[in-house]
Protein backbone atom coordinates (compact mmCIF):
# COMPACT_ATOMS: atom_id res chain seq x y z
CA UNK A 1 0.00 0.00 0.00
CA UNK A 2 1.20 3.50 -0.75
CA UNK A 3 0.23 6.81 0.79
CA UNK A 4 -0.21 9.76 -1.55
CA UNK A 5 -0.41 13.32 -0.22
CA UNK A 6 -1.72 16.41 -1.98
CA UNK A 7 -2.05 20.13 -1.30
CA UNK A 8 -5.65 21.09 -2.15
CA UNK A 9 -8.13 23.94 -2.09
CA UNK A 10 -10.70 21.81 -0.23
CA UNK A 11 -11.05 24.25 2.64
CA UNK A 12 -14.16 23.31 4.65
CA UNK A 13 -16.44 20.43 5.59
CA UNK A 14 -18.90 21.45 2.85
CA UNK A 15 -16.10 21.10 0.28
CA UNK A 16 -15.21 17.70 1.72
CA UNK A 17 -18.84 16.62 1.28
CA UNK A 18 -18.62 17.59 -2.42
CA UNK A 19 -15.57 15.40 -3.11
CA UNK A 20 -16.69 12.54 -0.84
CA UNK A 21 -18.89 10.70 -3.38
CA UNK A 22 -16.14 10.81 -6.01
CA UNK A 23 -13.40 9.56 -3.70
CA UNK A 24 -15.65 6.98 -2.02
CA UNK A 25 -16.58 5.32 -5.31
CA UNK A 26 -13.15 5.62 -6.99
CA UNK A 27 -11.93 2.06 -7.48
CA UNK A 28 -8.50 1.60 -5.96
CA UNK A 29 -8.82 4.07 -3.06
CA UNK A 30 -8.60 2.13 0.20
CA UNK A 31 -9.05 5.20 2.42
CA UNK A 32 -8.76 8.96 2.25
CA UNK A 33 -9.02 12.06 4.44
CA UNK A 34 -8.65 15.81 4.12
CA UNK A 35 -6.98 17.81 6.90
CA UNK A 36 -8.89 21.10 6.58
CA UNK A 37 -7.08 22.44 9.66
CA UNK A 38 -3.68 22.26 7.92
CA UNK A 39 -2.73 25.47 6.02
CA UNK A 40 -2.26 23.44 2.80
CA UNK A 41 -5.53 21.48 3.23
CA UNK A 42 -3.76 18.13 2.88
CA UNK A 43 -5.54 15.25 1.16
CA UNK A 44 -4.08 11.86 2.11
CA UNK A 45 -5.02 8.82 0.01
CA UNK A 46 -4.16 5.18 0.71
CA UNK A 47 -4.05 3.06 -2.47
CA UNK A 48 -2.41 -0.02 -3.92
CA UNK A 49 -2.89 0.76 -7.60
CA UNK A 50 -3.69 4.41 -8.34
CA UNK A 51 -1.16 7.02 -9.44
CA UNK A 52 -0.79 10.65 -8.41
CA UNK A 53 -2.33 11.66 -11.75
CA UNK A 54 -5.38 9.42 -11.17
CA UNK A 55 -6.15 11.23 -7.91
CA UNK A 56 -5.50 14.71 -9.34
CA UNK A 57 -7.88 13.99 -12.24
CA UNK A 58 -10.56 12.76 -9.83
CA UNK A 59 -10.25 15.89 -7.68
CA UNK A 60 -10.35 18.18 -10.74
CA UNK A 61 -13.62 16.53 -11.84
CA UNK A 62 -15.16 17.75 -8.57
CA UNK A 63 -14.14 21.35 -9.29
CA UNK A 64 -11.21 21.46 -6.86
CA UNK A 65 -7.44 21.49 -7.35
CA UNK A 66 -4.81 19.10 -6.03
CA UNK A 67 -1.02 19.24 -6.21
CA UNK A 68 1.20 16.31 -5.27
CA UNK A 69 3.47 16.80 -2.28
Amino acid sequence: MKTLRFKTNIHCSNCVSKVKPFLDKKKGILSWKVDIEHPDKILTVETDELSVDDIIKTIKRTGFEAEAL
